[in-house]
């Protein structure tokens, strides 16, 4: 058994603080809001965020972070990517010395480009060795609902991921190892980009072509990015890289992909942001990857028209316009 602190306790945070005491660890929840720790200790819920769910008795939570890390053997974070600095400036020196800091975050810091296990080094001074990062075709409500699913855990040391595997492996949850960090982050990140322009054009009434197209396409951005930063390309074929983009840019239940359907629909980007009720990464994350693209000469024409949709004003149809307007060329 592992004392496993998730911090965090919106949708995917408290699904896989289920499922990590699913697996027989001792998991406490820190959350901000004292109502929601009192509602997961006392009715073992957390309506504003997964509804769906009923948490294992086992699992506590607290307002506390000194309190949540002081016996950590498994930290978790599952806050927005753009407050990790803030958060961390908090309590990021409560981590204990020897605890394994696991990300369930997807997102690259906009005021840096670095990536999240980057910034828990940078910030909180853990050491790559022992962070790890969960990612995969993973939508929480499936979960909460006891849907199999499968993901990958990657971690900069191979004994790292296993032990993350281990706390995280149940009867409906199968998590998969990696040791490419670096692509597992990017693809993880980008993804939620991608989604965007996957429900722009399902709001704007196209088929499943144009979906394909935007996916495939998308997912090729993704990896000239990744390779180029150093990322093993087979993670782009897997379960963290196609797995996870299928699932985010199909499903119905994927906030980026409602956020880009509201936006083929006509609304604007603060209408689309009051309804999705919730932070969609891939907004901040559409211009993070455009500098991080830029800084590396590689060429993300759909990320490019994104960012001129969320903060240029650009008309979600003529980004698709612009698209596929663009010069044809090899598929290689």
């Amino acid at each position: 058994m592992t004392t496993i602190a998730v911090m965090g306790a919106g949708s995917w945070g408290s699904t896989l603080a289920s499922v990590f005491a699913d697996a027989g660890n001792d998991v406490v929840i820190w959350a901000r809001s004292q109502s929601i720790v009192d509602e997961v200790n006392e009715s073992h819920t957390n309506h504003a965020y997964q509804p769906g769910l009923t948490l294992p008795a086992s699992v506590m939570a607290t307002a506390d972070a000194r309190q949540a890390l002081a016996a950590a053997e498994l930290v978790v974070l599952a806050i927005p990517a753009q407050s990790l600095r803030a958060n961390l400036g908090e309590w990021g020196s409560q981590i204990p010395a020897t605890a394994i800091v696991l990300s369930l975050m997807k997102g690259i810091e906009l005021s840096t480009g670095l990536r999240i296990t980057q910034v828990v080094h940078e910030v909180a001074g853990v050491p790559f060795e022992r962070l790890a990062v969960l990612s995969g075709p993973n939508l929480a409500d499936e979960i909460a609902h006891g849907e199999p699913a499968a993901t990958t855990v990657a971690a900069y040391d191979e004994h790292v991921a296993e032990l993350v595997q281990r706390c995280c492996t149940t009867a409906r949850f199968r998590p998969y190892t990696s040791t490419d960090v670096l692509g597992t982050e990017i693809v993880g990140a980008a993804k939620n980009v991608v989604a965007l322009a996957a429900g722009i054009a399902i709001g704007l009434g196209f088929g499943e072509n144009a979906q394909a197209a935007l996916i495939t396409r998308g997912l090729a951005e993704i990896a000239r990015l990744g390779v180029a930063l150093g990322a093993n390309p087979v993670t782009f074929s897997g379960l963290a890289g196609m797995g996870d983009l299928v699932a985010t840019c199909g499903s119905p239940l994927s906030r980026n992909r409602t956020f880009g359907v509201h936006l083929g629909q006509g609304r604007s980007v603060d209408e689309a942001t009051s309804l999705a009720k919730g932070v969609c990464e891939g907004v901040p994350t559409s211009r993070a990857l455009l500098e991080l693209a830029h800084a590396h000469n590689v060429e993300m024409p759909i990320t490019e028209q994104m960012v001129e949709v969320l903060y240029h004003e650009l008309a979600p149809s003529t980004m698709l316009q612009r698209f596929m307007g663009r010069e044809v060329k090899s598929e290689n």
